[in-house]
């Protein structure tokens, strides 16, 4: 079969022909001898001067993984989480610290020879410095005076075989004294004492209060008060002490040689009377406090005898004194008087 015969088999032959053609056409000549730079820069002139304006895509730019790993996280969270780890971090290591011993203070000695005992002992001198302990294992005996600059602290006991001299005593803690001798004693705040306590002179300048029984020998104070349902109690005798009064005699009342006296106080006492000749009715005697009364006092009088009986007695009273009287004369050359008590408001 010739070619004319079958034209289909003739079709590949030209194509491949074909391919051939351009292939020489697209090659130069010496592409082998060239570059891959001088081939792509060729490719590009071709493809501008065939009209291809389409631009090269360029390579997507690699971005920084740290700067990715900020837009993924939260800065507030690591902020807080930074936080989180500082105070674990200290807390642990406060705990540490707080585990260790604490070293033990360590306090310079320096011993003391026979000789310098001896230099001591003959002479003034300076054992030491100020940051150095003395330490005596033995027992100490100084003949002379010892003088101390700063604080004594004594772990032990302190006893005593004289007198103690302190210008100033404070006492932080609780003192069991057996027995004191102050001669003068200021106490700033409360003071409690459970035993029994003799005092020869107590002055008390504020107020006072007792809880319990008080016995002294002998009180003293300017004014007493008893408050509420307080009551008083004397077994034994009341005395009122003090200086007499004044008297003023009206000799018309206890006629011609009548006298008057009276042993007592402004509080209690006794008037005695002496009537003379030819008495006659009214006050026969004015008394004169030594200390009046801020208001007017109560007065009690009490006859003694028959003939004060006999007067109808009664008294005139004022803040500074008060008068006897009689409604009846007394009987003439009668020994009679009256008991007076006074009370004021």
């Amino acid at each position: 079969m010739d070619k004319e015969s079958n034209p289909e088999a003739e079709k590949p032959a030209e194509q491949a022909a074909d391919n051939q053609e351009s292939a020489q056409q697209t090659a130069p000549a010496n592409a082998l001898e060239r570059t891959n730079e001088d081939l792509e820069a060729e490719a590009e002139a071709n493809a501008e001067a065939n009209g291809d304006t389409t631009e090269k895509e360029e390579p997507p730019k690699k971005v920084n993984p740290l700067k990715a790993f900020f837009r993924k996280v939260n800065v507030y969270l690591l902020f807080f989480l930074l936080i989180v780890i500082v105070a674990a971090a200290t807390t642990v290591v406060g705990y540490l610290n707080s585990q260790k011993e604490a070293p033990a203070p360590v306090i310079p000695t320096q011993e003391l020879t026979q000789d310098a005992l001896k230099d001591l002992a003959n002479t003034d001198a300076t054992v030491g410095a100020a940051a150095q302990t003395l330490t005596v294992q033995g027992n100490a005996v100084f003949s002379g005076k010892v003088l101390i600059r700063s604080d004594l602290n004594v772990a032990g006991g302190i006893q005593l075989g004289n007198t103690l001299l302190a210008p100033s005593l404070t006492v932080s803690g609780n003192s069991n004294l057996n027995e004191v001798q102050i001669n003068s004693l200021q106490v700033a705040q409360n003071a409690a004492i459970q035993g029994t306590t003799t005092l020869r002179d107590l002055n008390v300048a504020g107020t006072t209060s007792f809880g319990g029984p008080v016995t002294a020998s002998q009180i003293t104070v300017n004014r007493l008060i008893l408050s509420g349902n307080s009551v008083v109690q004397v077994p034994n005798h009341i005395a009122f002490s003090g200086a007499s009064p004044g008297r003023t005699v009206n000799n018309a009342a206890l006629g011609s040689g009548g006298t008057a006296s009276i042993d007592g106080s402004d509080t209690s006492g006794t008037v005695n009377i002496n009537s003379g000749n030819n008495p006659q009715a009214g006050c026969f005697v004015n008394v004169t406090f030594n200390r009046a009364f801020s208001a007017t006092p109560r007065v009690t009088i009490g006859p003694i005898g028959s003939a004060a009986g006999r007067v109808d007695a009664y008294v005139t009273r004022t803040s500074s004194g008060f008068s006897i009287c009689g409604n009846v004369a007394a009987p003439s050359g009668s020994q009679f008087g009256f008991d007076y008590f006074v009370a004021g408001n």
